[in-house]
């Protein structure tokens, strides 16, 4: 199922339309700022890379767990002043957990595992918690808060025989059968939008070079990057009317409770609980604004 306007409900709309207001308000503040003292304000481009990690259903609440891989994005980022600066980023990265990892016996036993890789647009605003201006030998390094809104899209995966399957059209947990209607269990969004919010470090190494360093993690309003949210669907419904890879996806307990064959009804992931996502990036940026003036001690 594709995300269309009408699909997301209307706390999401209400909380984008807020944050884009704030972060119209605060550029708005910003320019005003910047036009009485131009030589705070650069553009610069730079290229990021790092990993991405999850939180949900095979990770409960532990930040940087899982399988890692290699994520990269890109950026443009505007300082309108010393403190404060708006970032437009592409990001893109690889989340995997494993039951067969976890300490919880109840997890190991029930044995699933994911991949997905997601997909992220996002901008955001950066309030810097020191003077810094790109190229000032004496804005050297500062820490600095971000927050802003994002779209991302996302496809989970497992693997069976050697192959990875894409999950959502599969409706491992009932999607689009008739056990799934009769439980109210809905296929689920391959996009949807964020909200990024994190900290970071930036350093200048040079005139018109900077590096910086950024954890950020985003709230989503899906229980399905992992593809478990609810409970185990009918395994006879999934054979007849999904099929033999579907079921065999579905369930793969290694052992069932009292020879159940049949774990449909019971508890297969945490459905109160959305899935969260983050990036941990390392980044070099590029001046691209005119030339920044050398005698910094002079328009002091």
């Amino acid at each position: 199922m594709q995300l269309s306007v009408s699909s997301i409900p209307v706390h999401i709309f209400r909380l984008a339309l807020r944050t884009l207001f704030c972060m119209g308000c605060l550029i708005v503040a910003c320019h005003e700022v910047s036009a009485q003292r131009q030589f705070d304000e650069s553009k610069e481009v730079g290229f990021a890379f790092g990993t991405a990690y999850y939180m949900g259903d095979l990770n409960a609440g532990k930040h940087l767990q899982g399988r890692f891989s290699p994520s990269y994005g890109a950026f443009y980022r505007h300082n309108f002043s010393q403190r404060i600066s708006v970032r437009v980023n592409y990001f893109q990265g690889r989340v995997e957990a494993w039951d067969a990892d976890s300490s919880d016996p109840w997890r190991q036993n029930r044995n699933l595992h994911f991949r997905n890789e997601i997909r992220e647009l996002s901008g955001w605003v950066e309030i810097n918690y020191l003077d810094h201006r790109l190229g000032d030998p004496g804005d050297r390094f500062t820490a600095f808060l971000f927050a802003g809104l994002a779209a991302y899209n996302h496809m989970p995966e497992a693997e069976i025989d050697g192959q990875w399957v894409p999950l959502q059209p599969l409706g491992t947990e009932g999607q689009g059968t008739t056990w799934g209607e009769a439980q109210g269990v809905e296929s689920y969004a391959t996009s949807g939008v964020s909200v990024p919010i994190g900290f970071g470090f930036k350093s200048n190494i040079g005139a018109f070079t900077a590096i910086t360093f950024d954890w950020g993690v985003r709230k989503t309003w899906t229980d399905h990057l992992d593809d478990v949210s609810g409970l185990y669907a009918d395994r006879a419904v999934l054979l007849q009317e999904r099929g033999e890879m579907t079921a065999a996806l579905a369930d793969r307990t290694l052992i069932q409770e009292g020879e159940l064959v049949n774990q449909g009804g019971l508890q297969r992931g945490d459905a109160s609980r959305d899935d969260f996502y983050g990036f941990v990036s390392a980044s070099i940026s590029f001046r691209i604004s005119k030339k920044p003036t050398t005698c910094w001690s002079e328009i002091q």
